[in-house]
């Protein structure tokens, strides 16, 4: 991943330096800082005015003017309008400011009317990129960032916020190096490994591998991996907090490390992107990266089931019944809905140790991306107020999260001939809510819920502060939900 390092300054040491200003501008009533004189902002703004620059959001200006004492060269982006302003304007305001100085400049101050935080992540996020496989961007000077703060209060408090924005960011950038990674480099043992050597002080491992998955039973999860030559496992990690805990949390990835469908194989143009089909594991894995750091309250555990979906020998076929550790017989009808099949015993596995809440992410069904598109996490749950709480968090980091029904009548469509279940309901109808009705079969828990991530772990086009590629979706609303227990 590529760091951005963003600190808080002083006025003091603002100016003593003639670097170059980043500013924020709104459509009415034009530049958006404090800390400048009023003559100061009537010369800018009208510098910006023969520029012709209107203050849309995420519109550019570059020009050398005074701050009211040196001339400097300044940088101004459009907040857009005041009203329907949010946190996610910032945030994306502040990506547009990184893209508009990361090749001219090494370092830059820049002052911030909105949420700091959300204007730190900006800078950070958009500063990332995943250069494994490639030489690092030559043209990019941009390496740090500070926030101009005018008294010692403030400067404490400012660098409280960034400290946490930096936490959110190196989260979501090892979500994306973890999704973005080749799928033969990143097979389960490696990302075990992986998540062993980075996942530190603070958080205990319990690492299952096939042997101990099948004395306890997991023929779901176990069935998923048998196409290929590569072992599956399944990491459990602890975090107990300092004191005692408020709550205990399980978190729940899907970890098929590349999707090829298994006999039921997937087009070829549909494989292009199965590396993501680990998002889920890596977004929880990725949130016990930072809990101890963050200072969470709660117990959090994080379950991520690790396979690969392959076409070999032994592969599963269409028409077998495997057995989930709960005793639940599953006929497989479609290899390729494999991901409720190794999340099923993952779920049985945290409802024994008796959570207080269980979330499960998954990049589960594509009938969310059909109903939702790319932007829009689905959600299930047999709690609404729990999932109340979260909706409520994700409207602060403004990834959306949108409830389906979990349809009673709709169980029909799971229910097998010759097993307990079948793994598919009807084609082509109601695809997410059937994957969440065969999953709650596997919940023995109060509150639980259930977010498939389809369609906003990836983009193939990138956004305001994303490339393409893997998005870390979900890492920022879970973090801001643990920190708020």
């Amino acid at each position: 991943m590529s760091k951005m390092n963003v600190q808080a300054g002083s006025i003091k040491d603002f100016r003593q330096n003639d670097e170059p200003l980043g500013l924020f501008a709104f459509e009415e009533g034009g530049i958006a800082a404090p800390f400048l004189s009023n003559a100061a902002k009537k010369e800018i703004n009208a510098a910006l005015e023969d520029e012709g620059f209107k203050g849309k959001a995420g519109e550019t200006a570059s020009l050398r003017a005074s701050d009211g004492e040196t001339s400097r060269r300044l940088l101004v982006v459009g907040l857009g309008k005041k009203k329907g302003f949010t946190a996610d304007c910032q945030r994306k305001a502040a990506a547009a400011l990184f893209g508009a100085a990361k090749t001219r400049f090494k370092s830059i101050w820049f002052s911030a009317p909105g949420d700091l935080q959300a204007a730190a992540e900006g800078l950070m996020l958009a500063a990332y990129s995943f250069n494994k496989y490639t030489e690092p961007c030559k043209d990019r000077k941009l390496e740090s960032a500070v926030l101009l703060t005018q008294k010692a209060g403030e400067k404490s408090k400012a660098q409280a916020a960034l400290e946490r924005a930096a936490l959110f960011a190196e989260a979501v950038c090892w979500v994306r190096d973890l999704v973005n990674d080749g799928p033969s480099d990143q097979s389960p043992e490696a990302l075990m490994k992986t998540a062993k050597k980075e996942i530190g002080g603070g958080v205990t491992l319990k690492v299952i591998d096939k042997k101990e998955a099948e004395k306890l039973g997991m023929g779901s999860f176990l069935a998923v991996g048998r196409g290929s030559s590569q072992p599956p496992f399944m990491l459990h990690f602890t975090y107990k907090p300092k004191g005692k805990a408020k709550k205990k949390i399980a978190l729940v990835g899907k970890g098929v490390v590349f999707d090829s469908g298994g006999l039921s194989l997937k087009p070829a143009a549909s494989m292009e992107t199965m590396k993501c089909d680990m998002a889920g594991a890596a977004t929880v894995l990725a949130v016990m990266r930072v809990l101890p750091r963050l200072g969470v309250k709660a117990e959090v555990h994080a379950i991520t089931p690790l396979t690969y979906n392959m076409t070999g020998g032994d592969a599963i076929k269409p028409g077998d019944v495997v057995k989930a550790s709960n005793g639940k017989t599953i006929e497989i009808l479609n290899t390729d809905a494999e991901g409720r099949l190794i999340l099923a015993d993952a779920l049985v596995y945290a409802s024994k140790l008796k959570f207080d809440l269980i979330v499960d992410l998954a990049t589960l069904t594509g009938a969310a991306v059909v109903a939702l598109g790319n932007d829009v996490t689905a959600a299930m749950t047999n709690d609404r107020a729990a999932l109340q709480k979260l909706l409520g968090v994700a409207k602060k980091t403004q990834e959306q999260i949108w409830e389906l029904p979990l349809v009673e009548d709709y169980k029909k469509q799971i229910k097998s001939k010759v097993a307990d279940l079948k793994n598919i309901g009807n084609r082509g109808e109601a695809g997410t809510i059937t994957a969440g009705l065969f999953l709650q079969e596997f919940v023995d828990a109060k509150s639980w819920i259930h977010l498939d991530i389809a369609g906003p772990a990836w983009t193939d086009g990138g956004g305001d502060y994303c490339r393409p590629g893997g998005t870390g979706t979900m890492v920022r609303t879970l973090l801001e939900y643990l920190t708020t227990l």
